[in-house]
């Protein structure tokens, strides 16, 4: 057998076209990552100028994630479908559009609206986007470094999305966390019509499944809704458990379509590949702790230290780096020890940083109290990014790289959704028990993002443990199936 750690002679990666195509998709990863996080610093900000309550300013945030991750599938099979340039090229006008009327908006609502929208067209980019990859970079060498620099990318836009948010914030304004995209989608639109091929459509519009993209969409909207309120309606209210009663249906209901139908949004087939479900099980329980701990150290720096948006936008820059640093080691180990070591050991060393974290004091110092433990987190993030993706895209058929895609990212995003929501009410309740027994705001914030930061790391101990049962993909097995899928399961009936 070829050893995939050796270069090879045809290596796409080699040539400048590759390098190119690499960069250019990093680039797109890291736009659609980093919106996930850049509202972050700006939030009190656009609360005051805006007039957002408390408790409907996490929609701003998690809006984008939503729509992103529940129209993820959706997105995936239309690139496999319609053709991933043309699926890509579409997200990012749509990205650019959403975001120019995002920071535009003079109320609430448009701009909730218009972060729902950038959801939408980052499903469409994402999926698209890695799917190119994956098809392109097939060698092992190859595969194991372009896997490597997009999980790197991964890690990294959480952290500087923080840091951008607080530089434009405090600069130019908080609008701009919204007005840089467009500027970003002009300068990737020439690229993405030069450097990448015009595949062919192969399917017509009635093979899409909007049904089961609807189902999905507003079952998971209803979900982190009631979770969002229950704090607010009680857990036990009959409001509460109707909403969370209606998620389970309407997910229930996109099961049954799945099933049923000619043209299913994700065959359910699929999830027969070896440790695929483990692998997005595993990326979105780490991805609701990491998440939210960004979404909790920043309100920790500004609420309770007194950062000012640009002093906590360099607070993560350190960490930055070391994410960086971390995701280039795993890529450089994937071919020697496989997925699953990279993994575990990488959920056991962020849960470690979380739960250093979560003992942060009202009157902290960045050095001891903030630093240690976020470079601790960076050296695990790293490695679980790379190695999660790696593993979920091992394996799977050319036909369906753009569905594995999009399982992998709806993983994430819906992950980083339900996170926030979980724990934003574990910190609400916290804080509000102990301003009613009589403690100052600044104590019960910080007892608040402590539970909620323990909390976290409980989720990434999980996530180590649901990645024991990951597939350990390493050297030749990291690569794409060159082959298409048998005829037997590329029928109307089955994709």
């Amino acid at each position: 057998m070829k050893d995939a750690s050796l270069p090879s002679p045809s290596s796409t990666l080699a040539t400048r076209h590759g390098k190119l195509v690499l960069a250019l998709l990093c680039a797109v990863a890291f736009l659609d990552f980093v919106d996930a996080s850049i509202v972050n610093v700006a939030l009190p900000d656009i609360r005051k100028d805006l007039n957002f309550s408390v408790q409907n300013l996490q929609w701003v945030p998690s809006g984008y994630l939503l729509t992103y991750g529940g129209f993820m599938l959706l997105g995936g099979r239309v690139a496999d479908l319609l053709g991933r340039r043309r699926v890509l090229a579409t997200g990012t006008v749509i990205i650019g559009l959403a975001s120019l009327a995002g920071g535009l908006a003079g109320d609430a609502g448009l701009l909730v609206a218009a972060r729902l929208t950038q959801g939408i067209g980052a499903a469409l980019m994402l999926p698209a986007a890695l799917s190119i990859l994956t098809t392109t970079f097939q060698e092992g060498t190859d595969r194991h470094k372009a896997l490597g620099a997009w999980g790197g990318v991964g890690g990294l836009a959480s952290a500087v999305g923080v840091f951008l948010g607080g530089v434009l914030t405090q600069g130019p304004g908080w609008r701009w966390v919204m007005l840089v995209n467009p500027i970003a989608c002009v300068l990737v639109l020439p690229a993405v019509f030069r450097l990448l091929p015009n595949d062919r459509r192969t399917s017509r519009r009635r093979d899409f499944d909007v049904l089961g993209a609807t189902l999905v969409t507003g079952g998971m909207l209803l979900l982190v809704y009631g979770l969002v309120k229950a704090p607010d309606d009680g857990w036990g209210a009959g409001r509460t458990i109707a909403e969370f009663a209606g998620a389970a249906v309407l997910l229930a209901a996109f099961l049954w379509v799945e099933h049923r139908g000619r043209t299913p949004l994700l065959p359910l087939p699929t999830l027969r590949i070896r440790g695929l479900v483990a692998a997005n099980v595993t990326q979105l329980i780490a991805l609701a702790g990491m998440i939210a701990m960004f979404f909790f150290l920043t309100l920790y720096m500004q609420n309770v230290l007194g950062y000012s948006p640009i002093k906590t936008g360099v607070a993560y820059l350190p960490l930055c780096g070391v994410v960086g640093v971390a995701a280039g080691i795993a890529s450089n180990l994937l071919a020697r020890v496989g997925t699953r070591p990279l993994i575990v050991a990488g959920s056991v060393i962020a849960a470690g940083g979380v739960f250093w974290l979560s003992r942060i004091p009202v009157h902290g110092s960045y050095a001891s109290d903030l630093l240690p433990g976020m470079l601790v987190m960076a050296v695990g993030l790293g490695f679980v990014f790379v190695a999660v993706t790696t593993a979920a895209n091992a394996g799977v058929p050319a036909d369906r790289a753009g569905l594995a895609a999009a399982l992998i990212n709806a993983s994430q995003q819906v992950g980083g959704a339900l996170g926030l929501a979980v724990l934003s009410a574990v910190a609400t309740s916290r804080t509000n028990a102990q301003v009613r027994s009589g403690h100052p705001v600044p104590t019960a914030l910080t007892d608040g993002f402590g539970r909620a930061l323990v909390v976290a790391s409980i989720f990434l101990l999980g996530a180590a443990l649901i990645g024991l049962r990951t597939h350990n993909a390493r050297g030749a097995e990291v690569h794409l199936a060159a082959e298409p899928a048998p005829a037997a399961e590329t029928t109307p009936a089955s994709v």
